[in-house]
């Protein structure tokens, strides 16, 4: 794994070993960290063999659906779950087109989707992790949901939970209700 500087540009692209050619990844916040410049680079390291993949980790969804709709990257890594579904709008629409992968972060919202909100009915239930990671498996354009379990166990429960497939029409039904809430009432969504 290492990272280098793409030609003249201030993007750095990290290359993940194990792969021969490896995977080029590219975080970027913003449309203008991803210049046309940058692209036409990055896909001219894949044409010529010296990366296999491209991906990059995107914050801004339309700008990752025009990704998606271009072919521009292999993968996309976005922000999806219950109190953020916006992707199902803006990016998933576009990428069979150009077989673009999709790998979801924040399932659990920095835990917002864990923990009871102000106003939510005692009488409800709040989300679990696995309830979350389901969620946004469960949508057929995401084929990895990233997971950040604090121990062993819950690194199992969560396997466990995975292991049981695309949530129910019940509880899918609940995950959006309950996202939605959560999105409307529990603050900014990087915490308070």
């Amino acid at each position: 794994m290492g990272l280098f500087q793409l030609r003249g540009w201030k993007t750095t692209a990290l290359l993940l070993a194990g792969m021969h050619p490896p995977l080029a990844f590219l975080g970027i916040m913003k449309p203008r960290e991803f210049p046309p410049a940058v692209q036409d680079e990055l896909n001219a390291l894949r044409a010529d063999g010296k990366v296999r993949l491209t991906a990059v980790s995107c914050h801004h969804r339309k700008f990752a659906g025009e990704l998606a709709a271009r072919g521009t990257v292999d993968a996309l890594m976005i922000r999806y779950n219950a109190a953020h579904p916006g992707a199902e709008t803006d990016i998933f629409p576009y990428v069979a087109a150009h077989n673009t992968g999709v790998i979801s972060y924040t399932a659990t919202r920095w835990r917002r989707l864990l923990v009871r909100p102000r106003g939510w009915p005692a009488s409800e239930p709040v989300a679990t992790a696995g309830q979350c990671y389901r969620f946004a498996l469960s949508h057929p354009n995401v084929q990895v949901a990233l997971t950040a379990p604090s121990n062993r166990t819950q690194l199992l429960e969560d396997l466990r939970e995975v292991e049981r497939g695309p949530l129910p029409d019940d509880e899918m039904a609940f995950m959006r209700r309950y996202g939605a809430y959560v999105r409307d009432h529990a603050g900014w969504f990087m915490g308070q």
